[in-house]
């Protein structure tokens, strides 16, 4: 008598349209707008969470009068469930020629020039009739958490020998790894026509006169966390921006710099900003973080690519 072979029972029953659902509720922030973009009623739409919510034991919204927000759970939830959409996204176009819905890609980066050229190549290439891209250019720690919760697919920081060991352990903390693109020597970004800009080498002291500028870190505006090296440096003139925009538009009109790899796209950023090289030794380690478990999506493989190749970096 031979033994019947018995199905493997599945782990689990929610389906790709529940993990729709729910990624369209998080889009939306309110239960009502979500059922009316998915043709659904609103007790089928909470129905279906709920089930989901109730599958994993998670509470994947907190709910209030003003609508719902994604519970840190939840943020978690839907990092995974964007990416499991986005793997039936691509089996749908590879094997029936067509997309089950927008392409979506999320990096965070500390603020780069190159990383901006190279999220513009990937969206070129891959961006189709539909798409959804992020490009968050932020802080040094909300990168980190950004990819630790799945909110991007992944990170690009430095490290040198002053952040590296609290760096290093917030990674680790967070189970991401860190992979070097390349390895910088220190510059110094200057208006075209600034004084600094008729050296083409510059020192610490060279610096002194004129109004240094950062970039903002928020609650976690700690030396470790900067963007520029030095950051300890004394300086009596100092600027703290959010965006590379308002950065370079000072630069340019108030005679000031900031210390960074020396990498900059002119296409993207014109030819207004200049690099100098800076008589220190140091180093900036630029590379992107990932989580430690898994591979990278084929989209966040082909930006590591493009990465690399814009950086010399075979």
């Amino acid at each position: 008598m031979t033994a019947k072979s018995i199905a493997p029972k599945p782990l689990h029953s929610v389906t790709l349209r529940q993990l729709q659902y729910i990624v369209t509720a998080a889009e939306t922030g309110n239960i009502t707008e979500a059922a009316n973009r998915l043709f659904l009623s609103q007790p089928s739409l909470t129905a279906a969470i709920r089930e989901v919510e109730g599958e994993y034991g998670i509470t994947i919204f907190a709910r209030s009068g003003r609508g719902i927000e994604a519970t840190p759970e939840g943020e978690e939830f839907l990092g995974y469930a964007r990416q499991v959409l986005e793997q039936a996204n691509l089996i749908e176009e590879r094997y029936r020629g067509r997309s089950a819905g927008k392409q979506r890609f999320c990096v965070s980066a500390q603020h780069y020039s190159f990383a901006v050229e190279a999220f513009v190549a990937l969206l070129r290439e891959y961006g189709g009739d539909r798409y959804e891209f992020h490009m968050r250019e932020t802080q040094t720690y909300d990168i980190i958490d950004d990819v630790a919760h799945l909110r991007s697919e992944l990170g690009i920081l430095y490290l040198n020998r002053f952040n590296e060991t609290v760096i290093r352990k917030e990674l680790r903390d967070n189970r991401l790894s860190f992979t070097p693109l390349f390895t910088a020597k220190p510059h110094v970004f200057v208006g075209k026509s600034s004084p600094l800009a008729q050296k083409k080498i510059l020192s610490p002291e060279d610096l002194a006169p004129y109004p240094r500028l950062s970039y903002e870190q928020g609650s976690h505006n700690s030396f470790y966390y900067s963007e520029e090296i030095l950051s300890t440096a004394d300086s009596d003139r100092d600027i703290i921006v959010c965006d590379r925009a308002t950065l370079f538009n000072m630069l340019i009109g108030l005679n000031g710099y900031t210390i960074c790899s020396g990498v900059i796209s002119e296409e993207l950023n014109g030819p207004n900003i200049v690099a100098r090289p800076l008589a220190v030794d140091d180093y900036m380690e630029i590379g992107y973080i990932l989580p430690s478990a898994g591979r990278p999506s084929p989209l966040a493989q082909r930006y590591i690519d493009i990465l690399r190749s814009l950086t010399n970096q075979e």
